[in-house]
Parts: structure tokens; sequence; C-alpha cells
């Protein structure tokens, strides 16, 4: 690892030739902190230079800078009569880019215990009814995902508290499985003591992303 200014270790580019002969990945690489400083964006930062490095093709969706909308409306609220019914020229655009990728790494502070609104509303409005579940095809079950949640506690509380599990369950079960994916291709992690994680930070990242894509 050689490290950045910011203090964040860079993917060592000799080390970037190992494992060449594996195939390469397209990634969906999706984040939304609204500060470029923040430790989320650093690592998600990290992601796409280390997942670059390596060969795979990384489409960064930053849905703060991307100026997305996280609020439903009519045209994208599900019609359960209707698996086929045609959403917003948006919400369409993003369902492309998840449908284009391999594996999906969400990288995300925890705030109240669950997904910022801005991702809420990216999950309400493009995971939707008839592309991501309710479709028989199935349009995601091959994909592997990343959930990597930043959390203030250390891991001890937040196991004690109960949240770690509950996290776990509403990411890993209640969005990946439902819509699909196979229990062994998607994992939730958690960089615990986030405000003072520094280094350790990148390195959970880094072992996050070796299970991801061996």
């Amino acid at each position: 690892m050689t490290m950045t200014q910011a203090g964040a270790p860079q993917a060592d580019p000799a080390s970037a030739t190992l494992g060449t002969d594996a195939p390469r990945s397209k990634v969906l690489l999706v984040t939304g902190h609204p500060r470029p400083d923040s430790l989320t964006a650093q690592l998600v930062r990290h992601a796409r230079d280390r997942l670059t490095a390596e060969g795979h093709t990384v489409d960064l969706l930053d849905l703060d800078a991307e100026g997305f909308d996280p609020r439903m409306t009519p045209a994208d609220e599900p019609d359960w009569a209707d698996p086929d019914k045609e959403y917003s020229p948006e919400v369409r655009a993003h369902m492309r880019r998840i449908a284009e990728a391999d594996a999906i790494v969400v990288v995300f502070p925890l705030w109240w215990f669950g997904l910022p609104a801005l991702l809420k509303g990216w999950i309400d409005r493009v995971w939707n009814h008839g592309f991501a579940y309710g479709n028989r095809k199935k349009l995601l079950a091959r994909k592997r995902m990343l959930w990597l949640g930043l959390v203030s506690y250390d891991q001890a509380r937040f196991a004690e508290l109960g949240f770690e599990d509950s996290v776990r369950l509403t990411l890993g079960k209640g969005i990946s499985q439902f819509c699909g994916m196979a229990p062994e291709r998607v994992a939730v992690r958690y960089v615990y003591e986030s405000l003072s994680a520094g280094e350790g930070a990148f390195k959970t990242l880094d072992g996050a992303l070796d299970e991801l894509l061996p």
C-alpha cells in the first residue's frame, strides 16, 4: 500500500498485476454522502482506484453529485398488477446501470441505524417491481453485492444493541436476497468506530472487496 495526501491507503500498482488471469467484472459503486471530504467519500475513491487498477470496470454512481431525487413519484410507484409498467426515464437509466453490473458495492454512513434518505430513496424508486423483484426472469440473481456501512459505535456495543444483526437482515435479506441474489453472493460489512477508524477503515474495505471479487 501507498498513502495519499488525505492519508488513505492506495492500491499498490505492482500488486494489481496479481491474478490478472481472473475474469474482470463491471462494478457499480454507489454512494451518496454530501461531503466529498468525508471518510465515506475517501473509501469510495479508494475502492474505485483499487478496482480500476485490478482491471475491473467501475461505474461510479454518486447520487448526491448526480442530483438524484429520492422522493417517490406516481410515475415510479410500483403497480402490483402491472409488472411491465414503464417507469420514469431517470429510473430506467438507473435500472440499466444496475442491469449492466456484475457486482454492486454500496458505501454509506449508517444514519439512524439505516440507509441515508438519498440511498433509501434510490432503493425505493429504482429497485422496483418488475425489475428487481416481481419478475420471473430474476434479473439480479447472478449479481454479487457488498454493503459497507460506517458505524460510530464499536463492534461490541453495536452488537449489544442488536443493530449489527438487524441492519444485516434488512440489507442482506430484506433487499438483496428479496431481489433474488443468492445469500453467498451478498455481504454486509461494517467500519466500526468510524469517527476514529483511520487506516483501519481502508483495511476493512479491502478485506470486503477481496471477498466480493476473489
